[in-house]
């Protein structure tokens, strides 16, 4: 397989999401539509409380930390060394995290798999976009569940706000928003103590379509297919996620 990363080039994630300043520019997240998006799904998916649970890239762990709160095991996963040792501090009998590659199979099985709030498509190459999914199915216990959660990209596209200003804790971002190769592409600049400083976000602009093709070369079943956080049925014009259910 060609290597997919150039010499110079550091993934971006693992520069942004490492930064404190990720944090701060999307601190304002609604957690009750979080924690009611979780009590949907596992309602929904008919979760036992003495279930496994894993929260596959899961930042800081804050819907990690609602499931363990109504009762769940859960572990959360993600690539980003800081948000794990902050969320690590929150650790108990039944919730743990882990620093991992979601693009690889963990060493443990569960019996679902959460993959939330658009936390897939940003590997720059396809091959690992489906070996995350690979990696899921290697995850899952025999019948066990798997869910991504991804945005809806043809309202994305169509509603693509270009150019905002977002000032956060008295830090200004300019935000811009393009498309670009197939990717959603974020460009972010800010000035902090006098100083200029750049990022990006670039997510890859999967398709249901695009998704059916790589839950069929993983060997997965799509079960069902949501269009929003209260579990209402997809419709590709005006849903605002993408939340797929497969086993």
């Amino acid at each position: 397989t060609r290597d997919c990363m150039t010499k110079d080039m550091k993934h971006w994630y693992s520069s942004w999401f490492d930064t404190p300043f990720y944090h701060i520019l999307y601190k304002d997240r609604d957690d009750k539509e979080a924690q009611s998006f979780m009590d949907a799904l596992t309602y929904y998916l008919n979760i036992s409380q003495n279930s496994t649970i894993l929260d596959l890239a899961c930042g800081k762990g804050r819907h990690s930390l609602y499931l363990n709160s109504i009762g769940y095991d859960v572990t959360g996963l993600d690539l980003s060394k800081q948000s794990i040792s902050e969320a690590k501090q929150k650790e108990n009998g039944r919730l743990c995290f882990d620093v991992h590659d979601m693009s690889k199979p963990y060493f443990k099985q569960f019996d679902t798999v959460f993959n939330l709030f658009t936390s897939f498509g940003y590997f720059d190459c396809d091959e690992d976009n489906l070996n995350t999914i690979k990696a899921i199915k290697a995850n899952l216990k025999p019948n066990g569940i798997g869910v991504i959660d991804f945005m809806n990209i043809d309202v994305v596209k169509n509603s693509l706000k270009q150019d905002d200003i977002k000032t956060v804790n008295g830090i200004d971002f300019y935000l811009k928003r393009s498309v670009k190769n197939g990717y959603i592409v974020k460009d972010i600049a800010f000035n902090f103590k006098g100083q200029d400083f750049n990022f990006y976000e670039r997510v890859k602009a999967f398709s249901l379509n695009d998704f059916k093709t790589m839950f069929e070369q993983a060997e997965l079943t799509l079960l069902d297919v949501f269009g929003d956080y209260q579990l209402n049925t997809f419709n590709k014009q005006n849903s605002e996620r993408l939340i797929m259910i497969f086993m």
